[in-house]
């Protein structure tokens, strides 16, 4: 990889500072200097483990590895936590540095959005279920800002976490559907010591908050364990453990328990053979926490 100017570095180099683009003109020019393969890893900062585990997934992928950081607010609701979303830039460059990241893209929102997007891209009605029920318009904007990352980055691969499993269908939809040039990756959850799912979120809560958190990823797991019985014992099962944890205090507040095709995120029944996700999401105290487990059921036709 060559950046233009009086800078060179190698693709793969740990622990040298990436090039910051934060213009549209500055990042034409470092992506003009690109040869081989691009990867992309969209974030919205305050990276954590699971978003380095995103990073090492790209660098195998491809010889130059870009990280996108912005908070984007289209995927923000009127009542959600976009003024208070962690912002740790300083932080997030020095772990992309010991990744070996060549490119930080970390625009502003007059660089990303430099007028009112009036025309956005519809999710459709995977984008209304599920998650897309409990936060009308989140996909929405998901799109509008991943779309507009790729035509800006230009990269040959993009990589995305399987704990955004909604969104990763999406994604892989909206690509498929618009016949997006992109190859999308996706890389497994990485979970906390005690099994809670990484998250940049995790940081709002206490430690009481966090005991009652340990609902979710107990119901996956629960559920999980009860799949030989088929589809209805697997949501018996997590419905359980989410049940107890209404009750506990502070209390989770369930937003949905479902389990859906992969593809399409409409929920199945015991007749479904092949490939389903288990998610979940709910909020204790303010903050809003989503999980999910890949499952398999009888054999694919």
């Amino acid at each position: 990889m060559h950046v233009r100017g009086n800078r060179r570095r190698t693709g793969g180099g740990r622990g040298v500072t990436p090039v910051i683009a934060k213009t549209r003109d500055e990042l034409a020019a470092v992506r003009g200097g690109v040869t081989g393969r691009l990867a992309l890893v969209p974030t919205m900062g305050a990276l954590h483990e699971g978003h380095r585990s995103l990073i090492r997934r790209a660098r195998e992928l491809a010889d130059t590895v870009a990280v996108s950081i912005f908070v984007n607010p289209l995927q923000f609701g009127p009542n959600e936590d976009f003024d208070r979303y962690p912002r740790t830039f300083a932080a997030d460059v020095e772990a992309c540095a010991a990744e070996g990241v060549d490119i930080v893209f970390a625009p502003t929102r007059e660089v990303m959005y430099p007028s009112e997007p009036l025309v956005r891209v519809d999710s459709g009605p995977m984008g209304r279920v599920v998650e897309g029920a409990a936060r009308p318009g989140h996909f929405d904007g998901v799109l509008t800002v991943v779309l507009k990352l790729f035509n800006l980055v230009r990269p040959d691969v993009a990589v995305f976490g399987e704990k955004d499993a909604q969104q990763l269908a999406l994604i892989r939809r909206m690509a498929a559907d618009l016949d997006v040039p992109v190859e999308i990756v996706a890389a497994p959850t990485v979970r906390e010591f005690d099994g809670l799912a990484l998250s940049s979120r995790n940081r709002y809560l206490s430690p009481a908050e966090r005991r009652t958190a340990l609902a979710l990823s107990q119901a996956l797991q629960a559920g999980a364990d009860a799949a030989a019985g088929g589809p209805s014992a697997v949501v018996r099962a997590a419905r359980a453990v989410l049940d107890k944890a209404a009750a506990a205090d502070p209390p989770l507040a369930l937003d949905y328990l479902v389990l859906v095709d992969p593809a399409t995120f409409t929920e199945i029944d015991d007749a479904h053979t092949g490939p389903a996700v288990l998610a979940v999401a709910g909020r204790v105290g303010t903050t809003h926490l989503i999980d999910n487990v890949p499952l398999r059921f009888g054999e694919e036709s």
